[in-house]
């Protein structure tokens, strides 16, 4: 083969490459170019539903093309993640991953997935605490009034209800337990507005959840919050006082935050994390957001993965404290 016929080829051959990488980068740069479809673990009415709601019209707005929102509830959210976890790597299929998401990986002895390294991490979109409440019935005027009473022998343990076993609030409320030196009793619901629902009944004493949920009930007067898990107070809940106040140095903040299944294209997983760094800067959303008791947190694809790292971490670090058994 001559000198000029090797060349001949070797353009060819890199020519082709060449044109390989422009229609990638031209099929990348048109996305998205049908629906997305946004899954999250929990039910309608809950935190995690509010702000997929809200982040899949502001990407649709920007986007052009409409993020559907699916709900597949169960498992803490599991169901919803071993789902996207499978899902073809292609920008198509996005999960709204909670606190919950590394509160389940500190919670099981498997899962149907790697929790860092199965997903290609986007960006977190929001941060908060929880609220500890009880209804307005409740004989609970404070916090500490009633670990006193969970402190008591011969009472029947305190229920504190949460969106599924393993969820970031189910620890949350054994954390409080084991802080507390409180005898308290999980009792976990399929997610959404049941928890709040059974504490308002009194089917359940305590409601550990998001303001998000809990919120307009306390604004309402139908639920009394008695802390924020926050180290400070909370500024869309000024009147109610942080845990740590009664128990030094507790403090639990959680997030929400998206994903896509792992190997989906940088340039995917740029232009979503670009798009939610403009949304995010939006006052409109960060005024809706406050609304929903939480705090703007846009972070990089990498900062997003340290974060799973870090939380996994020291959720395992509670429940081997706690003695909490790992199913």
């Amino acid at each position: 083969m001559t000198f000029v016929k090797r060349i001949s080829q070797t353009m060819t051959w890199v020519g082709g490459i060449a044109g390989a990488v422009s229609v990638a980068a031209t099929v990348h740069a048109a996305y998205p170019d049908r629906p997305v479809t946004l899954v999250h673990g929990f039910g309608a009415g809950g935190n995690a539903d509010t702000v997929a709601r809200l982040m899949a019209a502001e990407l649709e707005k920007r986007l052009g093309q409409p993020f559907v929102v699916e709900s597949r509830t169960g498992a803490g959210g599991t169901i919803a993640s071993a789902h996207v976890a499978k899902a073809t790597p292609d920008g198509y299929t996005l999960v709204l991953l909670t606190g919950g998401h590394t509160a389940s990986a500190a919670m099981r002895k498997s899962l149907p997935y790697d929790p860092v390294n199965d997903f290609a991490m986007v960006s977190t979109v929001t941060e908060f605490p929880f609220v500890i409440a009880v209804s307005a019935s409740s004989p609970h005027q404070t916090l500490a009034e009633l670990l006193r009473h969970a402190q008591q022998p011969g009472q029947k343990p305190v229920t504190f209800s949460s969106v599924g076993v393993g969820s970031t609030q189910h620890l949350t409320g054994e954390l409080l337990a084991a802080a507390g030196k409180a005898n308290m009793l999980h009792v976990p619901y399929r997610g959404g507005g049941a928890p709040v629902v059974a504490v308002m009944s009194g089917d359940v004493d305590v409601l550990v959840d998001t303001a998000t949920v809990a919120g307009s009930h306390i604004k309402s007067g139908n639920l009394r919050a008695l802390a924020v898990t926050s180290g400070e107070t909370w500024p869309e809940l000024p009147d109610v006082p942080p845990a740590a106040k009664t128990l030094p140095g507790f403090e639990v903040m959680s997030w929400l935050g998206i994903a896509a299944p792992a190997n989906t294209p940088p340039e995917v997983i740029n232009k979503l994390n670009a798009t939610l760094r403009e949304i995010l800067a939006d006052e409109g959303v960060k005024a809706k957001l406050a609304g929903l008791g939480s705090a703007t947190a846009y972070s990089s694809p990498d900062n997003m993965r340290q974060r799973i790292d870090n939380d996994i971490r020291q959720w395992r670090k509670v429940v081997a404290d706690a003695g909490i058994e790992v199913q």
